[in-house]
């Protein structure tokens, strides 16, 4: 009888826990505004990213993120370093219940471009986080992405320039241990994205794409519009 009670509390478990995971097969959308500007010409200035993340479009709240850092690019470098903080509030997938997580972030950016064959623009960006999840130890994470910008005509995204865009981010665990013991892997997750953008000005873009996200235990697609300004 007992051993029939432990495997009859152990499948409602796993069932409630499924069922709370994310529908793979429900398109989500990410919106987005990156904005950067440097103070009177110096090597420093100030970047951020503002972005609602929902798990099927609108209305179920997937995460809230607020990032701010400071930049300082040495001169003829061709490198901007950041140091930055990022606010993260995370629900959990379904509209009934949201119970939400807050998260803290710090994080240490390089960022670094180049141009292959005249038009294919690339840059990539190496960051290293420090996070303090909510009821988790301490733990940090490496990211390396990849951007590669295409335009359709010249070989800058320059105003009234319609282009495509490509990214690819690979996600890295510092640490696998958080805290009463549970753990994760030491690979987080990878996101793919392919868009296409339009120059409306020469400091603002717009892009619209699809994102593919594939961590442990999920993968998904989602919508991401976004506008990236510069002032």
């Amino acid at each position: 009888m007992k051993k029939k009670l432990t495997f009859l509390v152990l499948l409602i478990s796993f069932s409630t826990c499924y069922a709370q995971g994310p529908d793979e097969d429900q398109l989500g959308a990410w919106y987005m505004y990156f904005w950067n500007t440097t103070f009177n010409e110096s090597n420093w200035g100030v970047q951020g990213d503002y972005q609602y993340r929902d798990w099927r479009g609108l209305g179920d709240r997937e995460q809230l993120l607020l990032r701010t850092g400071l930049t300082y690019s040495p001169k003829e470098s061709g490198v901007k370093f950041t140091l930055g903080y990022a606010n993260i509030t995370t629900g959990k997938y379904g509209t009934e219940i949201d119970d939400p997580t807050g998260e803290h972030r710090v994080y240490q950016e390089a960022l670094f471009s180049n141009t292959l064959l005249k038009r294919l623009l690339l840059s990539h960006r190496m960051r290293y986080e420090q996070r303090w999840v909510e009821d988790q130890d301490f733990r940090t994470r490496y990211r390396y992405m990849l951007f590669v910008n295409v335009p359709f005509k010249g070989t800058s995204l320059n105003k009234g320039t319609p282009y495509f865009a490509f990214y690819n981010e690979l996600f890295i665990n510092g640490e696998r241990k958080i805290g009463d013991n549970r753990s994760v892997q030491f690979f987080d997750r990878n996101r793919t994205y392919l868009g296409l953008g339009y120059s409306l000005t020469d400091n603002i873009r717009f892009q619209l794409g699809w994102m593919e996200q594939t961590t442990v235990n999920w993968q998904k697609g989602q919508l991401q519009f976004s506008m990236h300004h510069t002032f």
